[in-house]
């Protein structure tokens, strides 16, 4: 089967390799000139199969409208003249309790679960290296009713077969030296040795060589002018390089067997100019990259924050710090005051938590602190769309939001045994099929 996949994200190319390993002829497109380069370049480096609490929850509604107007909250809705973020935050209201958490948290697991077992397969597959550390996640906590609500996640997160353990704060301090400086003010933690980290980019771009080396063709620097939809089934897709384009240059028509949309964020609105209409909105994320000045007192171990929900990953001789979530849009600034605010604050808290242990100088100062910004495409219920849609030939594999990178391998891996006609064998929800007693979040698209 022939199949063109829209998007050279960890998604789109994780879904280009499988497809590849099941006798399908890809074509992959982008609108970049490689791989990697939107939502995958700089992204928080965890694989938190563990850590991957939906958005919504009880307590969401009262944080969202007390963070609104505090440029560094972790989750930050600011209101546009857009009637889709509208209609995306009323489904999100939707979820926000016990039994929809409960249901989101266990397709979440299960996706997770299955996309590690995937990582580990295509990994001992390829050889690929990607700055890799499997030494497990932490999460500490700077306050007491923090720490006493962790204890209810892990129990949450136990009964779906995940092994997260609350720990002292002695017992985190042992896992990862690198925060006793900053100890006296954490409260306590949790610990999952299972999970890894590890670099995006450099792991997505790695395998969109050995895909093409596997006779993968790539249009990169192409823009997808339109779907062309003939009846209930898409036909063809016109596409147009975007450097080169000459003054009344004539569009290219593709023809394939099965076209896929993965281009993240910008998944929702292609597909509503065929009918498709999808929950997905973009949440603007946030990432800094640090040179080390002391590598030895560096964490080894990947670490969630608490306290500002940001993320610290070990990439060699760097570390990549990353978290927030901003409602706002397409927006891609970082000169902005609120970017420079939430930028701020991530070289900020870095040097509260690991003091000197960083490069944090701003250029102005004459450091290189590599800030970046990228748009997870965000469901109400941060379960991603994966399957067959409503019309003929259009596959989707969208709506990660900030787990794109835990759920790329096995994301890819699902979509490509669907197409071929098999069923993945995880209990999930998938798009165009029914929904097996316990995938009780199904959604169709």
């Amino acid at each position: 089967m022939k199949t063109i996949v829209l998007g050279a994200g960890i998604i789109g190319i994780s879904t280009a390799w499988h497809l590849l390993e099941r006798g399908h002829e890809v074509t992959v497109i982008d609108r970049q000139a490689d791989a990697a380069m939107e939502t995958s370049f700089a992204n928080a480096a965890q694989i938190s199969v563990s850590y991957c609490e939906p958005w919504a929850n009880r307590e969401a509604p009262l944080k969202a409208l007390k963070w609104m107007f505090d440029h560094e909250a972790p989750l930050l809705f600011r209101p546009q003249l857009d009637w889709q973020q509208w209609r995306w935050g009323l489904q999100f209201l939707a979820q926000c309790n016990d039994a929809a958490f409960e249901r989101n948290v266990q397709q979440i697991v299960a996706l997770g679960a299955y996309s590690h077992a995937a990582l580990k397969d295509l990994v001992s597959a390829t050889g690929i290296e990607y700055n890799r550390l499997e030494r497990g996640i932490a999460h500490f906590y700077t306050d007491q009713k923090s720490f006493d609500d962790a204890g209810h996640a892990v129990e949450l997160m136990r009964r779906h077969g995940v092994q997260r353990r609350l720990v002292s704060r002695e017992e985190l301090l042992a896992i990862e030296p690198a925060f006793k400086a900053y100890g006296d003010r954490i409260t306590g933690g949790t610990y999952t040795s299972t999970d890894e980290s590890g670099d995006a980019r450099v792991f997505t771009q790695e395998l969109a060589r050995r895909c093409a080396a596997r006779g993968a063709r790539f249009l990169y620097g192409h823009d997808v002018l339109r779907l062309n939809k003939i009846g209930n089934a898409i036909d063809s897709i016109a596409i147009m390089p975007n450097k080169t384009r000459a003054p009344g240059q004539k569009d290219f028509i593709l023809k394939a067997d099965a076209f896929v949309a993965a281009c993240g964020s910008y998944t929702a609105p292609l597909l509503r100019t065929v009918g498709v209409d999808l929950p997905i909105y973009p949440g603007k994320g946030y990432s800094a990259t640090f040179p080390l000045l002391r590598p030895e007192g560096a964490p080894m171990v990947s670490t969630i924050d608490d306290g500002k929900k940001i993320a610290m990953s070990r990439l060699g001789n760097h570390l990549r710090v990353a978290g927030t979530i901003e409602l706002s849009g397409f927006d891609l600034s970082l000169d902005s005051p609120v970017a420079r605010a939430r930028c701020h604050m991530l070289s900020r808290r870095i040097e509260e938590i690991l003091p000197g242990v960083c490069d944090t100088r701003t250029p102005e100062e004459g450091g290189d602190p590599q800030y970046w910004t990228g748009l997870r495409p965000a469901t109400p219920t941060n379960i991603p769309f994966i399957g067959r849609t409503r019309v003929g030939k259009l596959w989707v594999n969208a709506g990660h939001g900030t787990l794109g990178w835990t759920h790329g391998a096995g994301s890819g891996k699902a979509l490509a045994e669907l197409i071929s006609g098999r069923t993945p064998a995880m209990d999930f929800g998938f798009c165009g099929l029914p929904a097996s007693p316990s995938a009780l979040a199904t959604r169709t698209a």
